[in-house]
């Protein structure tokens, strides 16, 4: 399962959404309370782009219909009966890295 290095640098004090690509995949990189999330760009409900939206409690909500996503399963909200791909993160000494479950994603059909 190969790591990717997304970011240079880690500031804790930073707090955003931000769109990458990673092994082809549309990634949001999320940071929050000093915490960095990877989560599928791509709104499964409507396909919209994630990056674009906003997190309160927690989670992710597309800014289309307002879909939200669990930041750390990406598990929908009561009643949505969907999901979005999470991706493992580490901070280390030299950046941010995210893993991509190519093999994962097969499994579950998305690809």
């Amino acid at each position: 399962m190969p790591w990717y290095k997304v970011d240079d640098h880690f500031n804790a004090e930073h707090t955003g959404i931000e769109k990458i690509k990673v092994a082809g995949k549309s990634i949001c990189l999320v940071q929050l309370q000093r915490e960095v999330y990877a989560l599928s760009a791509i709104c499964p409900h409507a396909g919209a782009d994630l990056s674009k939206g906003w997190c309160t409690n927690g989670q992710l909500t597309c800014p289309y219909h307002r879909y939200a996503y669990d930041l750390t399963t990406g598990r929908g909200a009561a009643g949505q009966n969907d999901y979005i791909n999470t991706y493992a993160v580490e901070v280390r000494e030299d950046g941010v890295y995210v893993e991509v479950n190519s093999w994962l994603d097969k499994i579950k059909g998305l690809v």
